[in-house]
């Protein structure tokens, strides 16, 4: 049924009552989820507790009671001012990150592989519409430079190159989501992937451009027997948490900064700054040194909203740089 295992029968008998039955939610409308029991879909609403696709729930009636305890949570800060969680999909075994080849933004790659190692799924990063381009290897070896040792797959859904081994991640009870901005392919390669179109797609023309059809999150079941979550395109994935994903993505900076003569080393104007010093003779990337500063600064500004400890840690730290700062002007 959908990945349901001897392990999520023990998690059922925790939260469900005596008439409730298990089903896995397929498929997030808002207002209204669609249930998948093994057997048949059924429709059903949550008064109490809020699901994502991919969650296995307990249900009466047409009502979800309970969700069972989450293996993996991709989730991301929710739009808006206040500080909330958006959970996206549950229960996902591999992230796909996707990369057009009309669109290859190393920065985005970063940013989303963060949301993706946080989830606790493996993540591997697929270039799509790699038929439109002659520098598909060019474009490869630039996110194998990002991808922290993440696979990296080409894949095309016109000549089929890489379905194979974006199929090999989703064996029998297996569930991958995919992960990417507006035009990257994700529902095309749903698609090519099952053989028929199970997801509404518009046309792609030859310079890449177009639009992502997904207006809702969907799990789809493939011919294998593994399963798929398609998401809409998100513009920005607005990090909730990961800074263990970031220090695994950002591996290089973070083992410069340890080489600093001062371990408060801000990296502005402090004497035996090895930062610095990579950045001067090439070896770091200053485009990749402001992506590690920014998500770290996404990240705590989450974490001080709910930390008041951290809260005054980040006033110090201000206050220490800012002083620096003025003492090197001239």
């Amino acid at each position: 049924m959908l990945g349901w295992d001897a392990g999520y029968e023990e998690k059922f008998k925790q939260v469900a009552g005596p008439r409730d039955a298990a089903a896995r939610v397929i498929a997030d409308y808002g207002a209204e989820y669609l249930l998948h029991d093994g057997g048949a879909t059924r429709r059903a609403t949550s008064r109490r507790v809020d699901p994502a696709v991919g969650d296995w729930v307990a249900f009466e009636g047409g009502v979800i009671k309970g969700i069972l305890e989450r293996r993996t949570v991709f989730s991301r800060h929710a739009a808006g001012a206040e500080t909330l969680e958006q959970v996206l999909a549950a229960n996902v075994d591999v992230t796909f990150v996707l990369a057009a080849a009309t669109d290859v933004n190393p920065r985005r790659i970063e940013r989303y592989l963060t949301v993706a190692w946080q989830s606790g799924a493996v993540p591997i990063v697929v270039l799509t519409k790699a038929d439109i381009t002659d520098a598909a290897g060019v474009m490869r070896a630039e996110l194998e430079a990002v991808a922290a040792g993440a696979p990296v797959i080409v894949t095309s859904s016109v000549s089929g190159e890489g379905l194979d081994e974006i199929a090999l991640q989703l064996q029998p009870a297996r569930t991958g989501v995919l992960l990417g901005p507006s035009g990257t392919g994700k529902s095309t390669l749903i698609n090519a992937i099952v053989g028929a179109a199970v997801m509404r797609t518009r046309e792609i023309h030859r310079s890449g451009e177009g639009r992502h059809m997904t207006s809702h999150r969907q799990l789809v079941q493939l011919p294998a027997g593994g399963m798929i979550i398609d998401t809409p395109g998100l513009r920005e994935a607005q990090l909730w948490e990961g800074e263990d994903a970031l220090a695994n993505i950002f591996e290089d900076v973070e083992a410069l900064a340890l080489q600093c003569r001062f371990s408060d080393c801000a990296h502005v104007t402090e004497p035996g700054c090895a930062i610095k010093s990579a950045l001067a003779d090439g070896t770091l990337d200053g485009g990749r040194l402001t992506s590690y500063r920014k998500l770290r600064r996404e990240l705590r500004a989450v974490a001080a909203k709910t930390d008041a400890r951290i809260r005054l840690e980040d006033r110090k730290k201000w206050k220490q740089t800012s002083m620096a700062t003025r003492r090197a002007r001239p």
